[in-house]
Parts: structure tokens; C-alpha cells; sequence
């Protein structure tokens, strides 16, 4: 079976727009990422207490994006009051944490050839920097439920 999907590159822009003393102080700052042919956008409700949100594995499987593919992942707090805490595992079982505060949004960057395999690395102490591949990310919110927006690309 031949697909009828063609990839696309997926362009993604940041921009900041402030005025400060009546000069233009923003910036915009684009990317494009080539050759995606996946995308997984969907709306999740995340409770306050810890729950898998996105899973990474080597083969495809229900649910799984494989690490290899992933070149683009954004988390969204849609919440206007609460912030989610967000949790990154690798594959040595060790995570780093971060806040999402209402309202703001996490990007987590694949490599341009590698997804997110050796792309990150935590621990209790001072690092000796060796990548390792993201496995899941798991989020909390803070005191009441909040949804999130949940955008992937893969190739």
C-alpha cells in the first residue's frame, strides 16, 4: 500500500510584541521543520494528581509516539486560574519538573534527525552532561483539573 500522505514542514513561529517608550521592542523568531507526516493535536483534561500525557517508545503502538520521529512537542495550559506541573522521565528513570503556569505553553524540541532520542538528561545533582532519550511526560495540575493542549509532529 502506497500512502497518499506527502510531508510537509511545519512552520513554527514565536513572537513577542511589546512597546516600551514608543519603541518596538518584540521579536519573532521562526522555524520550519521538514518532512512531517504526523501530527497529533488533541484537548486532554489533566486531574491533580499525576497522570501520563504523552508516551514515547521505540516501535509504534496504541498511544505511543516512537522517539526517533518526534521533532516538535507543545503543551498548552488552556486553564485561566491554575498552573499544571509537567514532568519529563528518561530513560534512566531520572525526571526534571517544570511549571506551566495559566495560560502558557512548554515547547520540548526534537532533534532535527533524531526526535527525542538523547535529548535530555536529570539529576539530584550537579550534572555530567550524557543525553539520554525522553520515555513519557506526565502532568499534575495544581489544585483543580485544567485543560491542556497537546500538539505533536513526527516525521
Amino acid at each position: 500500500m502506497t500512502s497518499t500522505i506527502t510531508a510537509g514542514t511545519l512552520k513554527v513561529t514565536i513572537r513577542e510584541s511589546i512597546t516600551l517608550k514608543g519603541k518596538d521592542q518584540g521579536s519573532t523568531t521562526e522555524l520550519s521543520i521538514t518532512n512531517i507526516n504526523e501530527i497529533s493535536s488533541r484537548i486532554i483534561t489533566v486531574p491533580a494528581s499525576e497522570v501520563e500525557i504523552i508516551a514515547i517508545s521505540t516501535a509504534v503502538s496504541s498511544g505511543t509516539f516512537v522517539e526517533g520521529n518526534v521533532r516538535y512537542i507543545r503543551i498548552t495550559n488552556l486553564d485561566d486560574t491554575n498552573h499544571v506541573t509537567l514532568i519529563f522521565k528518561d530513560e534512566d528513570a531520572t525526571e526534571f519538573a517544570i511549571k506551566v503556569d495559566a495560560g502558557h505553553s512548554f515547547i520540548y524540541p526534537g532533534d532535527n534527525s533524531g526526535g527525542v532520542v538523547d535529548t535530555m538528561h536529570a539529576g539530584g545533582s550537579a550534572l555530567t552532561v550524557s543525553l539520554n532519550d525522553l520515555v513519557n511526560i506526565t502532568a499534575e495540575a495544581d489544585t483543580a483539573a485544567c485543560d491542556l493542549e497537546l500538539f505533536i509532529a513526527s516525521v
